[in-house]
């Protein structure tokens, strides 16, 4: 869930899905202690570090063929107004000045709250796991029935944080080395270097993410240079895909 300027990253996806998973009992169903099996969906989990140029790997492959389920867009529909029951439950637990005038969440005020509070942000995730994992499993049965074959990628940013691989047919990383992802956090998000650090130093470095991951697209060059990586990476996928 992106609650706020500062700790984008950390907070997007609100560590959803194996607390879920436990509470759901749906561990077989999501196949926790192995890889995508013949008959279930090719899902690729795409992640990275914040201001890697993840949304941008992404658009590539959309344009190639691949669907895609944000994760940072789940975050957000399952607390938008209109009878959502997360939304109730936040607002329950902590007040209604989390909201904004138009009833939507105060992402940049609830960030304040739990971004250095970890009880606080526990109970946030206790709150935003359960729908958030019943959101993705409903799309990616929806996108499997209307396009059979097709190649899914999820957009998990905390997705090796959390150890959530098994969950994919495959891991995407992209990569771009820290001193890029402070330039790129500062100029994009207008914050200083030193919040940019501290927002990096709460994620797991991503030069340990790098041996993990299945796929690495490096997107420290040109816009061109990683338009080559991401087409050759589709045709890999293609070839897996039955």
């Amino acid at each position: 869930m992106n609650l706020g300027p500062q700790p984008v990253d950390s907070l997007r996806v609100v560590y959803y899905i194996k607390s879920a998973v436990v509470r759901m009992g749906c561990r077989e169903n999501v196949q926790m202690t192995s890889r995508k099996t013949t008959t279930e969906p090719f899902v690729l989990g795409v992640t990275g570090g914040i201001a890697s140029g993840k949304s941008t790997v992404s658009a590539m492959l959309v344009e190639l063929g691949a669907s895609l389920i944000d994760f940072d867009v789940l975050a957000r529909v399952v607390v938008a107004p209109g009878g959502r029951p997360a939304l109730q439950a936040i607002v329950d637990h902590f007040g209604r000045e989390v909201l904004s005038p138009d009833g939507t969440l105060d992402r940049q005020r609830m960030s304040a709250l739990v971004f250095n509070n970890p009880a606080m942000r526990r109970q946030l995730e206790a709150i935003t796991h359960a729908p958030i994992f019943e959101e993705y499993r409903h799309q990616v049965s929806r996108l499997a029935t209307e396009h059979p074959g097709a190649i899914i990628q999820a957009g998990v940013p905390l997705l090796l944080e959390m150890n959530l691989q098994d969950l994919f047919a495959k891991v995407l990383l992209v990569y771009a080395r820290p001193a890029q992802q402070v330039a790129r956090l500062t100029a994009r998000d207008g914050i200083t270097r030193a919040a940019a650090l501290k927002i990096l130093a709460s994620q797991m470095p991503i030069d340990e993410k790098l041996a993990r991951a299945d796929y690495v697209i490096d997107n420290g060059g040109t816009e061109a240079e990683t338009r080559l990586q991401v087409k050759t990476l589709w045709h890999k996928l293609q070839q897996q895909v039955p």
